[in-house]
């Protein structure tokens, strides 16, 4: 099923990106990490430009957020204020970085920028996950546990500003979560991700929250720092396509479902080292794609807007003319598929809640 985007311009088959992001979003379900890290090279790898493949796919974290922020919401397993405190720093993180992506791309180095931050970034997490997903296999076998050491103070905690968290149960500097926030909205606005290999760690070792309000809390924060990404790179540059972003979102939010349902029923500890050796092969894959790659080789598609459907021909329209309304608009596809996901996972989760109790006292 080739189409050819209207905005990134260029022919791409929508059913082989669904079907990856279905992929990516149940890897995403089953180990907990942001599936933008595989997206966004996989768009590139297959001929989205990298200033595309980065706004387009922080639409599809802002959906993903949008469905798994919704559930813990349902679940009374977020901390607002703490929340609050981080999206504050990453809404300083991200107009920086949207500030230093819009310098590179002036001097016509975004590309290779983004390819040496994902090469870099996937080669340390990948080596980390490698190294710890072998560690706990390890212990596991020769059935080793260890105490969990306590919350640790470091000099960010000294800062002034200190305030009281009830949910999260702390007392320490707001300039903490402000720090954290500020670093993972930089990233966020260069490299399209979620920034959870940052804020999740941040948030337990630093911070010090408890477990059970990291993972909605850090979606919570994704929202907002997602849904400032989409819309900037879609008012400065025009590089966010509704038709890549809905069908990124929508393979997601299915797979993230399925992803955290397998991970109820297995203990994804030994799959961490594929995981990791996965994120090392892409690492690898990108460097030959950027440095060795003949660029000679790669297949360029001629403009044909001209010739473009109905529907392709009114969102080229649309983002040229109305580029606020059209980054709202993208803004808010997310998130009706986000929160529309939630809902149907909820009434399920009744449904079939139900549905047990109803057999079990037959």
């Amino acid at each position: 099923m080739e189409y050819f985007l209207p905005i990134a311009q260029v022919e791409i088959n929508l059913l082989f990106i669904f079907g990856l992001s279905l992929a990516v979003g149940i890897l995403s379900g089953l180990f907990g990490v942001g599936g933008g890290f595989l997206m966004t090279p996989f768009l590139i790898f297959m001929g989205v430009p990298p200033i595309y493949a980065v706004p387009n796919e922080a639409s599809n974290i802002l959906g993903t957020s949008v469905s798994g922020s919704t559930t813990h919401y349902l679940k009374g397993t977020l901390d607002y204020k703490m929340g609050f405190m981080i999206v504050i720093g990453g809404i300083v993180g991200t107009v920086l970085g949207i500030i230093t992506f819009s310098y590179f791309k002036d001097i016509g180095k975004i590309n290779v920028v983004i390819s040496l931050a994902y090469m870099y970034i996937l080669a340390i997490l990948g080596t980390f996950m490698l190294i710890q997903g072998v560690s706990e296999i390890d212990k596991a076998r020769k059935k080793i546990t260890e105490r969990k050491k306590l919350h640790k103070h470091y000099w960010i905690h000294g800062l002034p500003l200190r305030m009281r968290f009830k949910k999260s149960q702390l007392y320490e500097s707001a300039f903490t979560p402000i720090i954290i926030g500020l670093i993972v909205g930089f990233i966020a606005a260069i490299m399209g991700i979620g920034g959870a290999f940052i804020l999740v760690p941040a948030m337990i070792y630093i911070i010090g929250m408890p477990t059970r309000l990291i993972p909605g809390t850090s979606l919570f924060v994704t929202i907002f720092v997602s849904a400032i990404v989409t819309i900037l790179h879609a008012l400065n540059y025009g590089t966010i396509d509704l038709i890549l972003v809905f069908v990124l979102i929508l393979g997601s939010i299915i797979g993230v479902q399925f992803g955290q349902k397998i991970g109820e029923k297995i203990d994804s500890s030994e799959f961490k080292t594929i995981l990791a050796i996965l994120l090392l092969l892409v690492g690898i894959a990108i460097a030959y794609d950027t440095f060795i790659k003949d660029e000679n080789a790669i297949n360029t598609i001629a403009n044909t807007s001209d010739n473009l459907g109905t529907l392709s021909q009114f969102i080229l329209n649309f983002s040229e003319d109305m580029p606020i309304f059209y980054g709202l608009t993208s803004v808010l596809l997310a998130v009706v598929l986000g929160v529309g996901a939630a809902m149907i996972r909820k009434v399920y989760s009744n449904w079939n809640s139900a549905r047990l109790a109803k057999l079990k006292n037959n």
